[in-house]
């Protein structure tokens, strides 16, 4: 009888402490649980330790606080000018209120991916392919925009959406390559011309400096020969009035010596016989003599036959 009591006592003890421990909970950092009391609402556990009433009370829903991504699948779409594409998209969302989050909406997973849908058909439905393909930043502001506006009574707040794939129909994409290519092609063609234009423009530039550089040289070279046979002629020039100068001058001198010395005439009459002498020596087939010559040889004749006899 005692062994059974004993057994029973710590049946109970083990129960109670599992009670116990059953009814107190720790919540984690990011996280937050909703406690409810006899099936109704009852508060919000934050970060912490917290107790709850046995029985009556229950963790209703365990919610994460961080900051989550879902990735939804390709959703066919149409577009303006009625061309069917596909587009998958990722939203990120974040819960700030567990109690909206908790009994907003049943699924908010399925919720926000059907919200998604929706909405990104009512955006492409206003624009045409070339617009969709290039306007990605305008889609995700109107789907953020959207999305956020209709998930704020759920206590979820849409931070950022995505178009991660546009998949155009096969056709339109091998038709957009062709046009791609096309445009590269043209493209470097235009570069090809105007890189030949370049060319011939530098060539036709360096041709024309050329000429320039020659010309140039040319002159330069005529005005230095000009210049130089110039300072020759003046030189040359220079010496001849120098010599004829000096000439005069020795012929002055000459005259001023003579004159200073006073010759007699017998002097002076031999000193133009030895200048008829250099006459006599030239060439010419004529020679005029002065009288006073012809006199003079006379008389030098008359000496030399006195000197004989």
């Amino acid at each position: 009888m005692k062994e059974l009591t004993l057994v029973l006592g710590i049946v109970a003890i083990v129960l109670v402490l599992l009670l116990v421990t059953s009814c107190v909970k720790i919540v984690p950092q990011a996280h937050a649980y909703i406690l409810e009391r006899l099936g109704g609402y009852q508060k919000t556990w934050d970060v912490g330790l917290h107790w709850k009433w046995p029985f009556i009370e229950r963790v209703a829903k365990k919610i994460n606080l961080k900051e989550q991504v879902v990735d939804f699948p390709p959703q066919p779409v149409i577009t303006k000018d009625n061309v069917t594409m596909r587009i998958d998209t990722v939203v990120f969302y974040q819960i700030t209120d567990p109690k909206l989050y908790a009994y907003g909406v049943e699924n908010p997973i399925v919720a926000i991916e059907n919200l998604t849908t929706t909405t990104l058909r009512n955006i492409i439905g206003d624009l045409e392919l070339d617009q969709t393909l290039t306007s990605r930043e305008t889609i995700n502001a109107q789907m953020r925009a959207n999305l956020d506006s209709a998930t704020d009574p759920w206590g979820i707040k849409v931070n950022r959406v995505e178009l991660k794939n546009i998949i155009p129909p096969q056709a339109i994409q091998e038709s957009m390559e062709k046009q791609m290519k096309a445009e590269r092609e043209r493209r470097e063609a235009i570069l090809i011309a105007e890189g030949e234009k370049k060319s011939t423009i530098l060539v036709a530039e360096g041709k024309k400096q050329s000429v320039i550089l020659e010309a140039q040289a040319e002159k330069e070279a005529a005005i230095l020969r000009a210049e130089a046979k110039k300072e020759a002629m003046i030189r040359e020039a220079e010496g001849e009035a120098e010599a004829i100068a000096r000439v005069q001058e020795a012929n002055a001198n000459g005259i001023r010596f003579l004159n200073e010395a006073k010759p007699s005439n017998a002097v002076i009459q031999l000193k133009s016989l030895e200048a008829f002498e250099k006459v006599a020596d030239g060439k010419s087939t004529k020679i005029i003599i002065p009288s006073e010559i012809q006199n003079m040889a006379g008389m030098v004749k008359s000496l030399t036959e006195v000197g004989k006899e």
